[in-house]
This record gives structure tokens, sequence and C-alpha cells, in this order.
């Protein structure tokens, strides 16, 4: 198999853990990671996680996941992990566009977090989840744990009001810096459990793009030339924790995309309008970008990794968003375009963001999901040879 194909991180859930997950969803009585309040919930997330694991490894998949299937939401699960960290249902929640529509917008009743406590990553939950993972493949998979990333958290707290910081810390600043310190008190015990590979999920770098639309979230959007120094912070906060992170041996990733849930987007921004800030000076060892659809601009973005011959690149250049397969030839074509800008040894091919983001996951099949990945596969095989 070739291992020029990659997966994002999030696969769909089998039918069973979806019945605790939409419990879940609904109660505000039950504390993270649930196990306690929920009977049967572990053991039926055990198995479905050894049987994904497995469904990986048989695939040839050069580097596997649990699925993400402890998680609710891609990012909120990580911080409701944290000691200090409680979590609380919201009235309402995240704006995501109606399937097909750039003018209507839908919410979803959502999670928020209460910070009742000095913030500590120490005993964090998914050190036990990947743990778990790394048993399950055995040496036969590389395998890769997928966190927020600290500058995401903290500007959720700045911008989107899911986080209430008015119980416990005085400052968002206070609240940073213990931020910081928990994120480096996680990466200590992933790298004492065996970690190699962590992931660092961001999907507020467009929120600096010049072709985002004004009030498009009824949220405070950024202009990229009126706020730079947010920007910069953000830059400065993961680069912190990358540094860390190299500094225990481990390799950082990240992952950016423009919102996915239940198959439908976030927000609008091509890369050109960031590409000099996040491309060329966050300090990642791989980059998972998005580029399947009109949205994320030309592929000529990549130039800004020019300079970088230390940085790999994964074109997420096919949906797994839609149920149907994607174009091979628009692949292949944006394929070999990114090769004349970086070197193909660099790049590699994936979706543009995980399949199940949320619990609830994109509007497709688990049939259909693998279908999809043997697609991605096959084009990676075509194009690479290896």
């Amino acid at each position: 198999m070739t291992k020029r194909f990659l997966t994002v991180g999030s696969l769909l859930r089998d039918e069973d853990l979806l019945k605790y997950k939409r419990e879940i969803e609904k109660r505000d009585d039950i504390s993270y990671p649930f196990y306690d309040d929920l009977d049967g919930y572990k053991e039926c997330e055990d198995k479905a996680v050894a049987n994904v694991v497995e469904e990986q490894i048989k695939r040839g998949l050069p580097e596997i996941t649990d699925g993400e299937y402890s998680k609710s939401l891609w990012h909120l699960d990580f911080v409701w992990g944290l000691s200090g960290c409680e979590r609380f249902i919201k009235d309402n929640g995240y704006f995501f566009r109606e399937k097909d529509s750039d003018d209507k917008f839908e919410t979803r009743k959502d999670i928020g977090i209460k910070i009742t406590g000095k913030l500590s990553g120490k005993n964090h939950p998914f050190i036990e989840h990947f743990k778990r993972l790394k048993k399950l493949a055995n040496g036969r998979s590389i395998v890769k744990q997928c966190i927020p990333s600290p500058s995401h958290i903290y500007g959720e707290l700045l911008n989107f009001g899911f986080i209430d910081e008015s119980t416990y810390y005085e400052s968002s600043e206070d609240f940073l810096e213990d931020l910081i310190k928990a994120y480096k008190e996680f990466l200590d015990d992933y790298k004492n459990a065996g970690g190699e590979i962590i992931q660092f999920d961001d999907c507020l770098w467009e929120q600096f793009a010049k072709e985002n639309k004004e009030n498009q979230y009824d949220n405070n959007q950024t202009d990229l030339d009126k706020d730079l120094t947010l920007a910069q912070k953000y830059i400065d906060i993961n680069n912190e924790l990358i540094d860390y992170a190299h500094s225990l041996g481990l390799k950082v990733y990240t992952h950016n995309c423009r919102g996915n849930y239940a198959s439908r987007n976030f927000s609008d921004g091509t890369y050109e309008s960031i590409a000099d800030l996040f491309f060329k000076n966050l300090k990642y060892d791989r980059f998972y970008l998005e580029w399947d659809d009109d949205r994320a601009g030309s592929i000529n973005a990549l130039k800004a990794f020019s300079n970088r011959d230390d940085v790999e690149v994964v074109l997420g250049l096919l949906s797994s968003k839609t149920n149907s397969l994607d174009d091979e030839k628009r692949v292949l074509d944006l394929l070999d375009e990114a090769s004349k800008i970086i070197p193909k040894d660099r790049l590699y091919l994936s979706h543009q963001c995980g399949f199940a983001s949320c619990d609830c996951g994109n509007e497709l099949t688990i049939d259909e999901q693998w279908k999809k990945i043997n697609q991605g596969q096959k084009i990676a095989q075509e194009f690479w040879g290896e």
C-alpha cells in the first residue's frame, strides 16, 4: 500500500457508539470522560476503537488514530480533560452554513467549557486513550494523537464566547499562561507514554483572511490588515508549544480547515491571504491543508514554503464531506501543479478534513467513507508510484 495517502484523524462512528454520543449531547448532568455516568459506554468505545484500528491497519494506512472515537467534538473534549475545567451545554453554539448555501446558517446546540480552578494537563484522559491505541496497534503502524492547538482554544476564548473564564481567571492573559503550562504538562505525559507524533488541529487562521465577509459568523471577525498583532500572538503561542514538543523529541503536525460539521463548513478565506504569516512562521514539521474546493484559492499559496525544506505538506484535495467519489483528474492535475512548487517527496495526499470532526459525522455511510479512502490510496499510488 502507498505511504503517500494519509488520513487527517477522525473516522465515522458505528451505530452502537453513536447511541451513546446522542445521549451525551443532550445531557448536562454527566462529566467528561463520561465512563462513570453511562453504563456500558466504555466497553462500547473500547470495542469500536479496536475495530477501527484493525480496519486502518488492514487497509495499509501508514499512520493511524483511534478514529477520535472518545471525542464528542474535535477540540472541546481535550479542554474538558484538563484539571480545572468542566463541561456544560449552551443554548446555542457554532454557526455552520446550511449545506450547499453560502448565505444561510444553522447552529447546533453546543457544548461549552467552564473554568472552575487552576488549569493542569496532568493525568489527562487522552493519555489513557493513547495507551489503548498504541497497545492495539502493537507496532504494526505509526500512531498519532490529535488535539486542538493552544492558540485555537485561546482564540475561542477571545472571539467566540464558548469558554466561560469568569468563574476563576481574572484575565485572558492569566488563563493563557496556565493554558500553556497545561499543554506542556500534557506533552510531558504523552512523551512518557510513548508518544512520537502530536497533531495540533487549528481552524482560526481564516479569521484573518481578507476574503471573509464582515460579521459572517455573528462574532468579532478580524481583518488581517487591522490586527496583525493577534495573528502573530496565535503564531507565538503555538510556536512556544512546538518548540517544547521538539525539545521532548516529538514530531509536531498541524491540520487547518474551514469547518467540518455534518458536511457543512464554517468560513471562507484563501490561503494566499494568510500564507506569508502562517505557512512561513509556524514551526510545524507537517501541514495538513484544505484544498477540496475553490474557497482555499490557488495552490500557488504553497510558494510560501519555498524556503522551508524541512516541511512536509499534506494536500487535502479530496472531500470528506461528500458521499461520492472525487474527480480524479482534478486531483492529479493539482498534485502535478503542487509538485512544481514543492518537491514531490515532501508532498502527501489526504481528504481536506476528518470524516467525523464532531461525533455525528459527515453525511455519508461508513462503507462510502472507506471507498473514498480506497480512492485516495489509488490516486496516490498512481501519482507517486509508491
